[in-house]
């Protein structure tokens, strides 16, 4: 392995400032630090775990105008956060403390109003719970970052008929389903779980759900605003209030979210479905677990049965109502983009405007990337870096088996 020396160390739990590249992935990295040469690129880190071990740990770029993106520098990272979620909810059930298949009722009781009681934490997972209705949910807009307050009127609504033909995208309330579910079925604050079902059996503390006031330091500036064609994200949705057809997609998303979600305020909640604060590092390592058996390094953070069950993405539907295209969701993650596919073989979380973390059981392989510059310029959703990445990182890895995986396949649909 190579250690590119940046001033510090990397013991493999707790990098203090080098970075780390594996001689079989000197490719990749070179990809990587070509996309941040620029300062107007902003800046961005990437991570990648082998078979459970760390093999790329690097970073570029300017996390502000007068700041350089350091080893620890970490950025909001949208719905990203989603995986990040759905990996504790899965935690939680591979310890017994959730079953997939329970009504959310029977956690929540509150949750039952309006006909939802047959409504189950698998269903949720899958974005087929139909309540991902955000605008007009409260009539406050600053209250639609108060967790209880969201909570408690998504158990009032009436779930969108849609979801019996197919997932509807819970754009910016997943996260606030699943943290409520988790905190009924145990009693405790979702941040306290982040912390004792992903933080401390991965042996890194960088899962945020707000940030605090002493790591506020650390977070890299997004830049630009979500847009496409220069009109805000909510805005371009809202234009399709006359058109029946984007009803779904419409209310997923409220009347200034874009422009708050790039400000400060976020760092103050905990909204689990987009306000996600991580470092590629930690990413990489939750999913280099997902890809290894729930092992990494000599950490175990799922079973083996758990692993097989995530890794086996059955169909979802051909369509998503809000999308409108087939992200194939299941437990809580989605089908991922390796270069120009949409994979059954991978799995992971993207986040808009760019980040993401990536899951390849058959080549035993964990990604994760965040970067403060949001997408293309003429549209800054998302763009090609990380399916890029993954691609690369994905022939590296084969070739660094011989050309043969000798991680098991992923496990067969049922």
């Amino acid at each position: 392995m190579t250690g590119v020396s940046t001033g510090g160390s990397f013991d493999g739990d707790a990098p203090t400032g080098q970075m780390l590249v594996d001689d079989r992935f000197t490719a990749v990295a070179a990809k990587f630090f070509s996309i941040f040469r620029r300062p107007r690129a902003g800046g961005g880190a990437f991570a990648v775990f082998l078979d459970g071990e760390p093999v790329l740990d690097i970073w570029a770029g300017w996390a502000d105008t007068d700041r350089r993106w350091r080893a620890d520098t970490m950025a909001l990272s949208y719905s990203t956060s989603k995986g990040v979620a759905a990996t504790v909810v899965n935690r939680l059930a591979d310890r017994g403390i959730l079953d997939y298949d329970t009504p959310v009722a029977e956690y929540w009781p509150e949750f039952a109003a309006n006909g939802k009681g047959d409504i189950t934490l698998r269903d949720v997972l899958r974005h087929r719970a139909g309540v991902q209705r955000m605008r007009g949910l409260l009539d406050d807009p600053e209250d639609l970052l108060d967790h209880d307050k969201v909570a408690a009127a998504i158990a009032e609504q009436a779930p969108d008929p849609l979801r019996h033909k197919a997932s509807g995208y819970h754009g910016l309330n997943f996260g606030t389903i699943v943290a409520e579910i988790a905190q009924r079925a145990t009693g405790r604050p979702f941040t306290d779980l982040v912390r004792t079902e992903l933080a401390e059996p991965l042996g890194d503390n960088d899962f945020h759900f707000g940030v605090a006031p002493r790591h506020r330091h650390r977070v890299a500036r997004l830049s630009p605003g979500l847009s496409i064609g220069k009109v805000p994200f909510d805005r371009w949705v809202g234009l399709g209030s006359r058109i029946r057809a984007l009803d779904s997609a419409r209310s997923a998303i409220y009347d200034g979210w874009t422009e708050m979600s790039i400000g400060d305020r976020p760092y103050d909640a905990m909204m689990p479905g987009w306000n996600g604060v991580f470092t590629a590092r930690a990413l990489a390592k939750m999913y280099g677990a997902l890809a290894n058996d729930g092992m990494v390094g000599h950490r175990r953070l799922l079973r083996r049965e758990t692993t097989d069950l995530i890794a086996q993405m059955p169909p979802n539907s051909r369509y998503d109502y809000v999308l409108g295209g087939p992200p194939h969701f299941a437990l809580g993650y989605h089908r991922a983009i390796v270069g120009a596919s949409l994979t059954r073989k991978a799995f992971g979380h993207f986040g808009i405007g760019g980040s993401g973390g990536i899951a390849m059981p058959s080549v035993g392989v964990g990604i994760g990337f965040v970067t403060n510059h949001l997408g293309y310029p003429v549209m800054t959703l998302g763009d090609a870096r990380l399916p890029l990445l993954a691609a690369m990182t994905q022939r590296a890895a084969r070739a660094a088996q011989g050309g043969v995986a000798q991680h098991r396949p992923a496990a067969a649909a049922s």
